[in-house]
């Protein structure tokens, strides 16, 4: 859990609740979108909400691939040289057709600005924003559309450029819409005092 202290969230508690709010969205949206069955998750209880989170007796795969990129991101974040965190949903690539990308659910972290004066902040407080972006991720099933054609999912971790990545990491193409191919909704804001995450989705808009 992070710490908080009479001058509001420290470095390291912001570095805790974000690297936990990016946990919670990934398998969040990993579960709402249906990119694995139900059956892949468990219920477990964060923001006063239920969630649905990857459950490692069923898939210890997937479960591995998140806990290690979360645990590097999180280094990133402690190091201050990670900026931007997309998880890209696209249709799975087949000898009859090339991959698709459907949505990108975009992180973008910055710093907050600093200030003379340390400015406090409730841990309550940024629950609730968390909680309030949690719901958007859960309401967009009822605006977004759904296809039934197989679907996976890539992370892309963008870094400041002199940053050593994993050997087993690959440069990745950014899968961006093509122009007046997507809509996009704008998610609510986080803010620790630390860092700031402002959210939003892009999706594929689908012909009549």
């Amino acid at each position: 859990m992070a710490q908080a202290t009479s001058t509001g969230i420290t470095l390291k508690g912001s570095v805790a609740i974000v690297t936990e709010f990016f946990e919670y969205a990934i398998n969040n949206i990993l579960y709402q979108r249906e990119v694995y069955p139900p059956t892949h998750f468990k219920k477990k209880s964060a923001y006063g909400l239920g969630l649905s989170v990857v459950n490692p007796d069923v898939d210890e795969k997937l479960a591995r691939y998140l806990s290690t990129v979360l645990d590097k991101v999180k280094t990133w974040l402690d190091e201050g040289t990670v900026q931007k965190l997309v998880l890209v949903i696209m249709t799975k690539e087949t000898a009859e057709k090339p991959s698709e990308t459907l949505e990108r659910w975009v992180f973008d972290l910055q710093p907050s600005p600093a200030s003379e004066k340390p400015v406090e902040k409730d841990r309550k407080e940024i629950q609730a924003e968390i909680a309030a972006i949690q719901r958007q991720i859960i309401a967009s099933t009822s605006f977004m559309p759904m296809t039934d054609e197989a679907r996976v999912f890539d992370l892309l971790v963008y870094t400041n450029e002199d940053v050593e990545t994993p050997g087993a990491w690959e440069e990745s193409d950014a899968r961006e819409f093509q122009e007046n191919q997507s809509e996009q909704v704008q998610l609510r804001t986080l803010d620790t005092t630390k860092h700031k995450v402002e959210s939003f989705v892009s999706y594929r808009l689908v012909e009549d």
